[in-house]
């Protein structure tokens, strides 16, 4: 079975693109079902996230490849010529050191990164109650997560707070210096949003607004923060209250467009506010920017600040690399293993058959009233005899057709002198 990855993320495509990609949650499942009877592939799983929509899959051993990259395209109803030249394959060793890079973080926007373990794990079990995962992917996903913790406790790459949801906190710090009298409006009810509330929280922020499809959702954050809850639909009725609105949700469509931000402004007299977009597909229509007094940003944008950060982590990341090498190696070697039990089983049977015939013939032979110590000889020597015929007769053989490696390979396989 082959290993096989196929990606786009935010350093291969642009986000427009990217959005157009992304499988919704509720999705997942039922396009792993569609993608294991449309394509030759035995096993599979859907990562989508912010910045990247990767599927893992286990199959034969051909290029699957393009099969996977139309079946893509054509799921989405996109043109596959528009995805050529922005999507990665790798396969097998490059495979499974791709996925360990991602799951530790070093594969992402924001340098070791947590959050992206978690959305593979959550990747993991979707695929698993699908019910198209098997062994192989499983094996490979165990791997990848015994990885990741390894990764997370043996280097810093884990230390100082870097992600999306850090970085648009501190960018609102740049336009309103001090965030604790600044109003906010949160819109979704995820980890990202959690996230990015308790890094106001830490600046000093007690006015939170968390806006959700499902009211329970956003009470229950609003409970942890001392904030309150609204459903999206009264987001139009709110928004000018905000300074600050940061938005992350799993909308397939805009839930700001440019019209409501408008009113929103014209209520505010112009006073501006500051809007950070982490979510893809996006939540607020990019003809937002346009606005004047409005500063948007987008997973895209945020980048600049992030680096800053990332600066402390290059060093562990260095340690983080060498972690995932020596793993990689390590589950190649497993795997070769794998392949000779087989064989080591075969000839143990093979092996065990001969012993019973033979000690089955020698008690025979003593409940007969053969001699025993005659009966033994025997008994050792047709063993002996029984054992080394078919590996005699093969040697032979391949020393008449000249077959030198075979004979070298005997030597080791059975450690002899080769004198």
């Amino acid at each position: 079975m082959t290993l096989f990855v196929l990606g786009i993320n935010h350093v291969s495509a642009p986000l427009e693109l990217r959005e157009q990609v992304v499988f919704a949650p509720d999705t997942i499942t039922v396009a792993l079902q569609h993608l294991i009877r449309s394509v030759d592939i035995a096993e599979a799983a859907i990562l989508s996230t912010c910045n990247r929509t990767e599927i893992y899959l286990s199959g034969p051993s051909g290029d699957i490849g393009s099969q996977v990259l139309q079946w893509v395209a054509s799921y989405h109803q996109l043109d596959s010529n528009r995805l050529i030249g922005c999507h990665y394959r790798y396969r097998d060793e490059a495979a499974l050191e791709h996925m360990m890079k991602v799951a530790c973080g070093l594969d992402s926007i924001i340098l070791g990164e947590p959050q992206i373990l978690g959305q593979m794990k959550a990747c993991y079990a979707v695929a698993q109650a699908s019910g198209v995962l098997g062994s192989e992917l499983h094996s490979v996903f165990r791997c990848v997560f015994s990885t990741a913790k390894q990764v997370r406790t043996q280097t810093s790459i884990g230390e100082n707070p870097v992600s999306v949801a850090y970085a648009a906190v501190t960018l609102a710090q740049q336009i309103f210096s001090d965030l604790s009298q600044r109003k906010i409006l949160l819109i979704g009810a995820g980890e990202t949003i959690e996230l990015v509330a308790r890094h106001l929280q830490d600046k000093g922020v007690k006015a939170m607004t968390f806006a959700n499809r499902t009211l329970v959702r956003a009470q229950n954050l609003a409970g942890k923060f001392a904030g309150e809850a609204t459903p999206l639909a009264n987001l139009p009725h709110i928004l000018h209250q905000a300074d600050i609105v940061i938005s992350s949700t799993a909308s397939q469509l805009p839930i700001l467009g440019k019209g409501a931000v408008e009113s929103a402004l014209k209520q505010r007299k112009y006073q501006p506010i500051f809007m950070a977009d982490i979510a893809v597909p996006r939540d607020i229509e990019p003809q937002v920017n346009d606005l004047n007094d409005v500063y948007l940003y987008t997973v895209d944008d945020l980048r600049d600040v992030i680096d800053e950060s990332i600066k402390s982590r290059q060093s562990a990341a260095t340690d983080a690399y060498k972690i995932v090498t020596q793993n990689v190696a390590l589950y190649q070697s497993e795997l070769r293993a794998r392949d000779s039990v087989s064989t080591i089983k075969a000839y143990r049977q093979q092996a065990e058959t001969i012993r019973d015939q033979v000690l089955a013939k020698a008690l025979r032979d003593l409940s007969n009233g053969g001699e025993p110590t005659t009966v033994m000889k025997k008994m050792a020597n047709s063993l002996m005899n029984k054992l080394l015929h078919t590996p005699t007769n093969n040697l032979k053989q391949a020393g008449i057709e000249g077959r030198q490696d075979l004979i070298q390979l005997s030597q080791t396989l059975f450690s002899l002198d080769e004198q």
